[in-house]
């Protein structure tokens, strides 16, 4: 049985080892460094549908968009019209165990991802005018999986959240990519090295704040919903997607799950591996 750190370390050594690929037009959504999007034209050059990708790296600063810009640019040549979200994500300060850097801001990491969503159709206009914003899919990886299903399910936020929608996004839906998407089972199974709790601020803040950030909160939100998940994860183990999955089904809704096998954590956004296919296979389902 293969060792899973070292097909782990090998999977992530493929997936980051793409040259990054530099965007067609780049537009700001805010003054912060971190408040743009990346913009990539379909290499067919017709219209086509607008997939929004949210990169993952547990909310953590040294992970950027840069890392999954071959992901972005594998979509773009097979035919989508792309925009990468960059969000503004921990400091450098170490976690109080010392693992490395906190995972993400509370609230500016939300901030940005509405903000960015909201301004996207008009930004895409200018920036990539060969998108068509009326069939949007989110996808996103690891925590940008979880920001993706957030995005989604703005509209079904407690009253009075500052990013709650009055009306379901005008998305055909969300493919979320090993998602960190139920709080509860990822702190059990200490997920990134505690970064959910650290996303919401701390053990204090941690049961006020879930309510507002844990996908598994906020359904059903009626939006078409498609998760892929590599049976051998052990970045985000298939019992965190499982646990969505289970919660959407208790809410009434429908979740399609689409479990690899011989899959971990990285292939999902590796271009040179077959699980990149599926991914797409998937967008293409839910876009076209």
């Amino acid at each position: 049985m293969p060792d899973p750190a070292a097909r782990d370390a090998a999977e992530e050594a493929s997936a980051l080892s793409h040259p990054p690929v530099d965007p067609d037009s780049t537009a700001s959504y805010g003054d912060h460094p971190d408040q743009v999007v990346d913009f990539y034209a379909p290499r067919g050059g017709d219209r086509a549908p607008l997939v929004v990708v949210l990169h993952g790296g547990a909310w953590r600063a040294p992970y950027d968009r840069r890392h999954i810009t071959p992901f972005v640019d594998y979509l773009a040549r097979r035919g989508f019209a792309v925009a990468s979200v960059e969000y503004r994500r921990g400091g450098e300060i170490p976690s109080p165990r010392g693992e490395g850097p906190v995972a993400g801001r509370w609230p500016e990491t939300f901030d940005d991802v509405a903000t960015a969503l909201d301004a996207l159709p008009g930004l895409a206009r200018t920036h990539l005018p060969q998108a068509d914003p009326r069939r949007t899919v989110v996808t996103g990886h690891s925590a940008g999986g979880h920001l993706a299903l957030w995005a989604a399910a703005r509209h079904v936020l407690p009253a009075g959240a500052p990013w709650r929608l009055d009306a379901p996004p005008a998305l055909r839906g969300v493919v979320a990519l090993a998602p960190i998407a139920h709080f509860g089972r990822a702190v059990e199974l200490d997920v990134c090295g505690g970064a959910v709790r650290q996303l919401l601020g701390g053990d204090a803040l941690y049961e006020s704040r879930a309510g507002h950030a844990d996908p598994a909160a906020l359904l059903p939100t009626g939006i078409a919903t498609a998760v892929v998940q590599g049976r051998e994860d052990s970045v985000v183990p298939q019992a965190v997607a499982e646990a969505y999955v289970d919660a959407a089904a208790k809410a009434g809704e429908m979740v399609g799950l689409t479990l690899l096998d011989g899959v971990g954590h990285f292939p999902l956004i590796d271009p040179a591996a077959d699980a990149c296919a599926v991914v797409a296979e998937e967008i293409a389902q839910l876009a076209w």
